[in-house]
């Protein structure tokens, strides 16, 4: 079974190695130690552990939509032409650019350092292994 150092497993949920390892002191996070003597966490705890936290994350924040692929982040770009707009979020490791009405991005009061969430639904997903 694959296992994930705690600076790995930071990245993979989109974390600083700093919380990752509060999570672990705190026994949020299930480690163990490797032959090398670096704490690890087993690919199954971690995906676990990984619907636990979206799943407990913004709780109190429930958005009411049918769309479960949420990216919450900062806006980092905002590009406005007569009648679209481009939009980029950068949420954790992901960079998502999005294109919409510039009626949108001005009712939503959207530029730059504005803290959004990007969902995405999707008829075509591909997974690739890394």
């Amino acid at each position: 079974m694959q296992s994930y150092t705690i600076g790995q497993a930071a990245r993979l949920l989109g974390v600083s190695p700093d919380t990752a390892r509060r999570w672990a002191d705190a026994g949020r996070m299930v480690t163990h130690r490797d032959e090398g003597g670096r704490r690890v966490i087993d690919g199954k705890d971690l995906a676990a552990f990984s619907v636990e936290l979206a799943r407990s994350d913004g709780e109190e924040d429930a958005s009411y939509t049918s769309v479960r692929n949420a990216f919450p982040g900062i806006v980092t770009a905002v590009k406005l032409g007569d009648v679209a707009a481009q939009v980029e979020i950068q949420a954790g490791p992901h960079r998502l650019v999005s294109l919409l009405t510039r009626e949108a991005v001005e009712e939503l009061g959207l530029e730059v350092g504005v803290e959004a969430t990007a969902r995405v639904k999707s008829t075509n997903v591909h997974v690739d292994r890394t």
